[in-house]
């Protein structure tokens, strides 16, 4: 089945939301490198990606790198990506984890209208001067946008269940 195939019992809307997006003047300030090529080999959440491993890596463009001074002294960070391959225009989807249609703001899927993601990743490494943060794992496409990095913090991130 090809990703990009309507399921039954999914709703679209009338058009692709980039189309009548005003621009927010998001900048990508690098690229996610991993293991994973195509859609069909990527990991479909982070727990996934950890499980299966491989290199995964942080690429920040020239202009950005000294955005990473102080962050060598978080062991967490929060990456925001956008996931270019997905599609904007599913309102109501139906996964195969889940047993009927369910609305895009109840699901983590990459297809919604703003194709953002984030993940809570572990740092393994920081190199400020080539612009490269290694990262334990991320469920991402290689070469896929950055939108951002912010540092986890523990009392602020860490939820009660």
């Amino acid at each position: 089945m090809n990703p990009y195939d309507k399921r039954e019992g999914e709703i679209e809307l009338p058009s692709d939301p980039a189309v009548f997006a005003d621009d927010a003047n998001v900048v990508f300030i690098g690229k996610i490198r991993t293991p994973w090529k195509t859609r069909k080999d990527c990991p479909k959440n982070l727990v996934q990606a950890r499980e299966r491993g491989g290199e995964a890596r942080i690429e920040l463009d020239e202009l950005w790198r000294e955005g990473l001074s102080g962050l060598e002294n978080s062991s967490h960070a929060i990456v925001l990506y956008w996931m270019h391959e997905a599609k904007r225009n599913l309102i109501v989807q139906c996964p195969r984890h889940k047993k009927q249609p369910t609305g895009v703001f109840a699901l983590r899927s990459p297809a919604r209208p703003n194709p953002i993601a984030l993940a809570a990743v572990k740092i393994i490494n920081i190199d400020k001067e080539q612009g490269i943060m290694t990262i334990d794992a991320i469920d991402c496409l290689d070469g896929t946008p950055l939108v951002d990095i912010k540092p986890w913090i523990a009392t602020i991130d860490a939820v009660e269940i």
